[in-house]
């Protein structure tokens, strides 16, 4: 299926690796041109090296918390590639622990990046779009099912999903689309850390793949792929909604 991505360009933050490299990936292998954004500037070369160079992509070392960092992105792609058809917003987890644990100044600094910049970058690219533009938040299965010992995640996505859906309203009169996805376990360097943080690494990994349907964790491009279709204007008639990608663990329908 041509996904009718050939020429468009879209930003991408979060994006020198991970789930946001890895629809930059796809995005890019189905035609498209990326503007990345990420905080290591080393993290950001490399990954748009390997996504072909300027010809297909160019990276932003910027921070969501920056509220200039929204507006450069657009003016990156313009600048660049002179248009811009789309994002996927995506945001490093934030630290671990309950909701009860975790520090005050810990709370107000994932609410500057995680919510805040996420619903700052959301409007300022939707406000760019014109019609057939889509834009992706990348949130989590937190957004539907508390996570154990992630009390950030559980009370600041399920308001980005919130807020998805309203931006989704205000702009879909426009043909501006928007959707959130719910990546469940994916084996990026997140993953990887909160199973090391167990003490038991593998059992740790085993017990996760036992409460998933499909028995195993899933990979980065499994997500990759389904953002960009969702991102693509074959999906042109999808808005306003949560996808969750995470091998049938969320137990609701």
């Amino acid at each position: 299926m041509d996904l009718g991505l050939a020429g468009r360009v879209y930003v991408l933050t979060g994006a020198s690796r991970g789930l946001g490299f890895a629809t930059a990936e796809q995005l890019v292998a189905d035609g498209a041109r990326v503007v990345i954004s990420a905080r290591a500037p080393e993290q950001v070369a490399a990954a748009v090296e390997a996504l072909g160079g300027p010809e297909r992509a160019i990276g932003l070392t910027a921070d969501l918390s920056d509220p200039e960092t929204s507006q450069r992105l657009v003016a990156a792609a313009r600048e660049q590639f002179g248009r811009l058809d789309g994002a996927l917003v995506s945001v490093g987890g934030p630290p671990r622990g309950t909701a009860a644990q975790v520090t005050d100044e810990q709370w107000r600094e994932s609410f500057e990046t995680v919510f805040l910049g996420s619903v700052r970058a959301a409007r300022t690219v939707a406000a760019a779009l014109t019609d057939g533009g889509a834009i992706g938040l990348v949130l989590s299965t937190s957004a539907r099912e508390p996570l154990p010992g992630l009390g950030i995640s559980n009370g600041l996505r399920p308001g980005l999903a919130g807020v998805a859906k309203d931006i989704a309203d205000e702009y879909g009169p426009r043909g501006v689309r928007v959707v959130g996805l719910l990546p469940g376990r994916i084996m990026t360097d997140r993953n990887r850390e909160l199973f090391a943080a167990t003490g038991d690494a593998e059992r740790a990994l085993a017990e996760a793949q036992a409460g998933i349907p499909l028995r195993r964790i899933g990979e980065p491009a499994e997500f990759g792929r389904v953002a960009a279709f969702l991102l693509s204007p074959a999906a042109g008639y999808v808005t306003g909604i949560t996808v969750p990608v995470d091998g049938g663990a969320l137990r609701g329908l």
